[in-house]
C-alpha cells in the first residue's frame, strides 16, 4: 500500500489551511515583522529642527498660537461633550435624563460641580 501512496500523483500543498505557521516560517530571520515606529529623538535627529526659527512649532518648541476655534464644552455629569447648558445652576448636560438628574440635585453637589470646572458661583 505504501508503494501506491509514493507513486500516487497527489500533491500537497507545502502549507495547509487549518495549521499554525510558525513565527520563524512566516518572519525568516532579517526581515522585519511590520511597522517600526520612530520614537521622538529620531524624528528630531532626522528632522534637523535647530535650523528652524524659533517663533515656529514643532516638536522642540511647544509653545504655539492660541486654537482660532473655540474651547469644547463638556457634561459635567457624564463627560460627554455638550451644546446645553441649565440656566438655573449653570452646569452643562449632554441629555434629558442628566438634566432631570440636574434639576434634582441639591444646592451643595450643584457647587461642587461648578468647582471641579472652576467655575463656582454662589447660587441663590
Amino acid at each position: 500500500m505504501e508503494l501506491e501512496v509514493v507513486h500516487a500523483d497527489i500533491l500537497l500543498p507545502p502549507v495547509l489551511g487549518f495549521k499554525k505557521i510558525q513565527m520563524a516560517d512566516k518572519y525568516p530571520k532579517g526581515q522585519s515583522r511590520g511597522r517600526h515606529w520612530k520614537h521622538l529623538k529620531q524624528i528630531l535627529q532626522a528632522e534637523n529642527y535647530l535650523n528652524y526659527p524659533a517663533n515656529e512649532p514643532n516638536y522642540i518648541n511647544i509653545e504655539s498660537p492660541p486654537s482660532m476655534y473655540p474651547p469644547k464644552k463638556f457634561c459635567d455629569i457624564t463627560g460627554f461633550e455638550t451644546p446645553y447648558t441649565d440656566p438655573r445652576t449653570s452646569i452643562r448636560y449632554a441629555n434629558t435624563e442628566v438634566f432631570r438628574r440636574v434639576r434634582s440635585l441639591p444646592n451643595e453637589y450643584v457647587q461642587r460641580y461648578l468647582s471641579l470646572r472652576n467655575a463656582a458661583v454662589v447660587l441663590r
